[in-house]
């Protein structure tokens, strides 16, 4: 048999290169490694495919790939024929996942098919041990530009990681990245392999088509180590971040405390920072919480507004899906508000609220008295203001809202406080207290309210848990 063409040789070295620390950390679990592909069809990923499969069994691992659908394009039904078509003819399994694309607002088509693409993959891929993608070093220096072009810090213009981990998930290998473009059409054309064509790759109406077309070529032109020179540029950049976060992780390490309801920032240590220092503290507590980073103008408005604030001031700072707030010193990152509720409670032990959980456990001697439940109705309201509470049998009433305060209840947190009414009658509130004239007797059957609020981030229930 003849040996592969160099142009072959260059690309496979480079994939079993990026693959080594993947198929180490897998068999020291004892199991073969499985490695999936991200493929399109097209030039890139066919020769990704084709250079995984015929390294596979010399170096042990299976391969598998998945093809994303998004029926955007007309063609796009003939190009899962023939990637069905590819695979079939190399071995490897194909899973087909079809999408459907729905622009955000405000949200390019770009962006949206992106996030739509992964989050199919890593669902398609779920039990791989990597995804490999087949960006190179033509499409790093296209994303360092688009990134800088967009005003980006170091974390942007680090533009894509070779290997990125994605916790318990496969990790996100991209084998060609240090590799041209030129290599890897050099190596399609050696290996006589076919692939498709998208037409939308031509339409210079998208940002990353025009540089691709009328950008590179000039800057290739004009600067022979292009784009290899970028890819260095970015890995620099990717050091930066690193450092930024490390720096970052030294000045929260007295400020930062992790809660049940997620990171919270002590508001003395961010205002005593310098302005570079607080920014970049600021930014590394919001990717805490998985929020995205705000523009320049937005963090410096965020800023302003949390050094300035008087203590008791109600700070409400909109960003993403949450608020970010300040209680008793601290930031913290929170849901907003809950609108107001009435849900009607007929027994049931477990019951889900707009922005919670309300569970009423058995108890004996504690709680409420489930007897007298029955009087009424049984409401869970939100709060509505002027409610009045008396907490034992020789205590006077005392307004709520001086026993939230009290409680230390942050106020964008008693909105979603469910209240617990018989009929006209409050009875109980979770982490305040019941009633005197509800509260279960010595040996009588009772119910202890357990209030699980959600989470701001995460979408679980696991967050400010309150009992009564």
């Amino acid at each position: 048999m003849n040996p592969p063409p160099a142009a072959v040789v260059t690309v496979r070295h480079a994939a079993q290169s990026a693959l080594v620390p993947v198929l180490e950390r897998s068999r020291a679990t004892g199991r073969v490694p499985r490695i999936a592909v991200a493929f399109s069809g097209g030039r890139d990923s066919t020769v990704l495919l084709d250079a995984l499969a015929a390294l596979a069994p010399a170096m042990n691992f299976t391969v598998v790939a998945v093809h994303v659908h998004h029926g955007l394009s007309p063609q796009a039904d003939a190009w899962a024929a023939a990637c069905t078509a590819a695979c079939a003819g190399r071995g490897v399994p194909l899973a087909i996942r079809r999408i459907e694309v729905a622009r955000a607002p405000g949200e390019s088509l770009e962006a949206t098919a992106r996030t739509a693409r992964y989050d199919a993959l890593f669902a398609a891929a779920a039990d791989a041990d990597a995804i490999a993608l087949a960006h190179h070093a033509d499409d790093q220096a296209e994303t360092l530009l688009l990134q800088l072009l967009r005003g980006a810090g170091p974390r942007g213009l680090a533009a894509m990681p070779a290997m990125r981990p994605s916790g318990t998930g496969p990790v996100l290998l991209r084998p060609f990245l240090a590799l041209p473009g030129a290599a890897i059409e050099a190596c399609a054309i050696a290996g006589g392999l076919r692939w498709i064509d998208d037409e939308s790759n031509a339409d210079t109406r998208l940002k990353r088509n025009l540089l691709r077309h009328e950008i590179a070529p000039r800057l290739a032109a004009g600067f022979p180590g292009y784009p290899q020179t970028l890819v260095r540029a970015a890995e620099l950049q990717a050091e930066a971040a690193l450092l930024a976060d490390d720096l970052a992780a030294l000045d929260a390490a007295t400020a930062l405390h992790d809660g049940e309801s997620g990171p919270t920032l002590d508001r003395a240590v961010l205002a005593g920072l310098t302005a570079p220092r607080a920014r970049n503290l600021l930014r590394w507590f919001l990717r805490r919480h998985d929020l995205p980073a705000p523009s320049a103008a937005r963090l410096d408005a965020m800023m302003t507004q949390l050094a300035s604030a008087k203590p008791d001031a109600r700070v409400r700072l909109g960003h993403a899906s949450v608020e970010i707030g300040i209680h008793r010193g601290r930031i913290v990152v929170h849901a907003p508000p809950s609108a107001a509720f009435a849900v009607p409670w007929r027994g049931e032990a477990t019951i889900l609220l707009p922005h919670g959980t309300l569970d009423f456990a058995p108890a004996t001697g504690r709680g409420i008295a489930a007897a007298t439940l029955a009087r009424a109705p049984v409401t869970l309201r939100s709060r509505r203001g002027g409610e009045m509470l008396r907490l034992g049998p020789r205590r006077p009433r005392r307004p709520v809202a001086d026993l939230l305060q009290q409680a230390g209840v942050p106020w964008w947190s008693r909105a979603a406080l469910p209240f617990v009414w018989c009929g006209d009658d409050l009875v109980a509130i979770p982490g305040i207290g019941v009633d005197a004239a509800f509260q279960a007797g010595a040996g009588e059957p009772g119910l202890e309210l357990h209030w699980r609020a959600q989470r701001s981030t995460g979408g679980d229930s696991s967050g400010d848990d309150r009992k009564a």
